[in-house]
C-alpha cells in the first residue's frame, strides 16, 4: 500500500504517490490557466483546477492501493461556489491579486495582527471574499446558498462532500483567531463576511471523508506542508523553500509568537486532537526570479544553471551588492516604496561579480529573516533545512551556510511539500505510526558548513545593510 498527495499549486496540479520509506513511486502533473483580466488582478477557474486534480489523481494512483490521500495547496486563494450545484459562482481570486488594496486602506490593521497574527494586506483571502460578496453575491451568501473555501476546502468538498478546512489554511484568511483556532466574530464583522459561508475548521491530519474508497485524511498549506515534510517537529527547527521567491518557516512550538520584527504568525500543523504547533514565517519576494531576470533581461547567462559557473569565475563579489526590491521589500522590512539597487560598483566589477552578488542576495535576505525569527522566538537557529529548485546550486548553498553561520542541509527527497501532505494523511490512517518513523525516513543528501572568516561575514553583512538602506523611499507618495 502507498500514501498519496494532491499538490495543488499556483500554476499546476500534481499527484505524487510515496511508499512507506518516503520514496516517490509515481507522479502526474497538469497545468491550468493564469487569468489576468486587469493589471494587478489574478484569477483561476476553480472548475478547471478540479478537472486537473481529477486527471492527475487518476493517472498517478492507477493500479495502486492507496492507504491515505493528503492535500497541499496554494494558500490565500479564495473560491466561492454554489452549495446545491457545487459549481463556482465566480472566478477564484488568487493570492497574488491586489484588487483589494483600496478596500483595506480604511480598515484598522492592529486588530488583525493581534487576533489573526497577520498584517492587513491584499495577500490574504478575507478581503478577497468581501470583494466578491460586494458584487452581487451577498444576499445569496447570507441565505447560506454560497460557500467559501481556500483551495484545500474546495477540493475536500469535491472529493468528499464535506465543507471543511484545516487550521493552517484557516490561519491565512485574516478571519481565524490564531489563539483560539476558531473563526473570530470581530474579524468577520470588520471584513463584512457572514459566518454562514465559512467551512468548519479541522485539524491538519484526520480523515475528512472518502473518495472512491480512499481516505482523504490531511490538508496543509503548501509552506506548512514543506515544514512537515522536512520533519521540523521541534521548536527552532526551520526550513526554507527556494523558488521564484523564498519562504522560511520556523517551528515555534505550542504557543503562537506574535511577531514584532516583520514576520507572520501562522499555524504550522495540528495532528488529530493534539495541540496545534505554530510557526513564524518570513516571505522573500525575489530570489530565483532574480536569476531569471539576469538571464532574460540582461542576457548575462542563457540558462539559470549557468549562474553558478559564472559566479565561480571570481573569488568574491568585488564589493558589489544587489538588493532586488523590484516591487518593494517583503519580510522583515515590508516597504512598498523600495526599489532595487546595485551598490558598490567600481570599474573593477565584471559580470562574474554581478553573478555572485545575485546569489548572495538570496543568502543575505535569508539572514535578515533568520535574525527576525531568532529575535521573535527567543530561539537560535542551529541548522537550516532547504528545498526547492535553487538548492541545486551548490555555490548558493555554501554561501547560505557562510552568511548564516549554520549548516545548510538538503534532503534526499526534494518534493517536501507533497511528502508533508502524504505524511499527515498517513498518520491519520495508521499507515505511519508516529513522528519518530517520519524522522527515520528523512535522509540527508548534502550538507554545507560555514567556511569563511567571521570578520568577513560581518563586514559583508554590514555592507549589505548599507545597500538595503539605499533602496528605501525611492517611490514618492503623490
Amino acid at each position: 500500500m502507498y500514501a498519496a498527495a494532491i499538490d495543488q499549486g499556483t500554476t499546476s496540479s500534481r499527484c505524487i504517490v510515496f511508499d512507506h520509506d518516503g520514496n516517490i513511486i509515481s507522479v502526474a502533473q497538469r497545468e491550468h490557466r493564469q487569468i489576468f483580466p486587469r493589471p494587478g488582478w489574478v484569477e483561476h477557474d476553480a472548475a478547471e483546477i478540479w478537472a486537473a486534480v481529477q486527471g492527475v489523481l487518476a493517472e498517478a494512483v492507477d493500479g495502486l492501493e492507496i492507504a491515505a490521500l493528503g492535500i497541499t495547496n496554494q494558500r490565500e486563494t479564495a473560491v466561492l461556489w454554489d452549495r446545491r450545484t457545487g459549481e463556482p459562482v465566480c472566478p477564484a481570486i488568487v493570492w497574488q491579486d491586489t484588487r483589494t488594496d483600496e478596500l483595506i486602506a480604511g480598515m484598522d490593521g492592529e486588530i488583525f495582527r493581534e487576533r489573526a497574527g497577520l498584517p492587513l494586506t491584499t495577500y490574504f483571502s478575507g478581503p478577497k471574499v468581501r470583494w466578491m460578496l460586494d458584487r452581487g453575491l451577498r444576499e445569496r451568501a447570507e441565505r447560506g446558498e454560497i460557500l467559501f473555501g481556500t483551495v484545500d476546502s474546495w477540493l475536500i468538498w469535491k472529493l468528499t462532500g464535506r465543507h471543511v478546512t484545516d487550521v493552517t489554511n484557516a490561519s491565512r484568511t485574516l478571519m481565524m483567531n490564531i489563539h483560539t483556532l476558531a473563526w473570530d466574530d470581530e474579524l468577520l464583522a470588520a471584513l463584512g463576511v457572514p459566518r454562514a459561508i465559512l467551512p468548519e475548521i479541522r485539524p491538519s491530519s484526520e480523515v475528512y471523508g472518502h473518495f472512491r474508497g480512499i481516505p482523504v485524511a490531511a490538508a496543509l498549506g503548501d509552506q506548512q506542508a514543506a515544514l512537515f515534510g522536512q520533519t521540523c517537529f521541534e521548536p527552532g527547527e526551520t526550513k526554507s523553500t527556494y523558488g521564484s521567491g523564498s519562504f522560511l518557516l520556523m517551528n515555534t512550538g505550542a504557543k503562537p509568537v506574535v511577531s514584532r520584527h516583520g514576520l507572520l504568525t501562522t499555524v504550522g500543523y495540528q495532528l488529530g486532537d493534539g495541540p496545534a504547533t505554530y510557526a513564524l514565517e518570513g516571505a522573500i519576494a525575489v530570489t530565483g526570479s532574480l536569476v531569471q531576470w539576469l538571464r532574460d533581461n540582461l542576457g548575462l547567462i542563457s540558462s539559470a544553471a549557468e549562474i553558478e559557473t559564472l559566479a565561480k569565475t571570481v573569488d568574491d563579489n568585488g564589493g558589489c551588492y544587489f538588493v532586488p526590491a523590484f516591487s518593494g521589500l517583503f519580510a522583515p522590512h515590508w516597504r512598498g516604496d523600495a526599489r532595487g539597487v546595485i551598490a558598490g560598483l567600481t570599474a573593477f566589477v565584471n559580470k562574474g561579480h554581478l553573478a555572485r552578488a545575485v546569489l548572495e542576495a538570496t543568502a543575505f535576505q535569508t539572514r535578515e529573516v533568520v535574525e527576525a525569527m531568532n529575535a521573535d522566538a527567543g530561539l537560535a537557529l542551529t541548522s537550516l533545512r532547504v528545498d526547492g529548485g535553487m538548492t541545486a546550486d551548490n555555490l548558493l548553498m555554501q554561501t547560505l551556510a557562510d552568511v548564516l553561520d549554520v549548516p545548510v542541509i538538503r534532503p534526499v527527497v526534494a518534493e517536501t511539500t507533497a511528502l508533508g501532505a502524504a505524511y499527515a494523511a498517513g498518520l491519520a490512517t495508521g499507515y505511519w505510526d508516529g513522528l519518530a518513523t517520519l524522522r527515520a525516513n528523512w535522509h540527508k543528501a548534502a550538507e554545507w558548513r560555514p567556511g569563511i572568516d567571521p570578520g568577513r561575514r560581518e563586514r559583508e553583512y554590514r555592507d549589505w545593510n548599507k545597500a538595503v538602506a539605499r533602496t528605501l523611499d525611492w517611490v514618492e507618495k503623490p
